[in-house]
């Protein structure tokens, strides 16, 4: 019997978040304003006739399904909210579960590092695939588990300031979101992105 461990309803995808997705997505593209659901399971093949029930029941289209080490990812969107939400809800029942049995997020790092060094921008350059960190940025760097919330902290932290989306894994033992921008911009944003998985703990 699979085991829920995330269960994630985006209302509306951010302009930077969603063209992050696109950058490593190899299904169906999603775009700015879609509603997105991203769901994690254990064991990962159990991902799979879970993705057929979703795409059979409901017009969605699925844009991530990846089944890694341990665990299987499905991330799917559309512009109906509702039929996110039903798509979601036909993969619950078929799991006997509630979102609520999805495991809690836990913050492991969060951390503001103020006017980030040349050296330290081209490394982390290196090995990115948003954006680029300027030297003289501000960067917020945030690891959680599951993995799954770092997409939901990132796209959570650009509704509330002005953010470059420089790095976000999801998927893995553990999620890892690097956002950079001014001072300023760069606390509102781990502000909001550390109370909303903080929030999610407490539900």
């Amino acid at each position: 019997m699979a085991t829920i461990r995330s269960y994630i309803f985006i209302d509306q995808l951010q302009p930077k978040t969603a063209c992050y997705l696109g950058t490593f997505i190899r299904g169906f593209l999603p775009r700015i304003n879609m509603a997105a659901l991203v769901i994690e399971v254990s064991p990962g093949m159990d991902i799979e006739p879970l993705t057929d029930i979703a795409v059979k029941h409901v017009d969605v289209k699925p844009g991530i399904l990846v089944v890694e080490r341990q665990f299987g990812y499905l991330e799917l969107h559309s512009y109906d909210t509702s039929s996110v939400k039903a798509a979601g809800a036909a993969i619950l029942e078929e799991m006997g579960a509630d979102e609520t049995d999805a495991m809690k997020p836990e913050i492991l790092a969060s951390r503001i590092i103020k006017r980030v060094d040349d050296y330290h921008a081209f490394l982390i350059n290196r090995n990115k695939v948003g954006s680029m960190i300027l030297a003289g940025e501000s960067l917020f760097v945030l690891e959680c588990q599951p993995a799954a919330y770092a997409v939901l902290a990132a796209n959570e932290a650009e509704k509330a300031a002005e953010i470059k989306l420089i790095d976000c894994r999801m998927m893995g033992a553990a999620g890892r979101l690097y956002i950079s921008g001014n001072e300023a911009d760069i606390r509102a944003a781990a502000v909001v992105a550390e109370n909303t998985l903080l929030a999610r703990g407490r539900a």
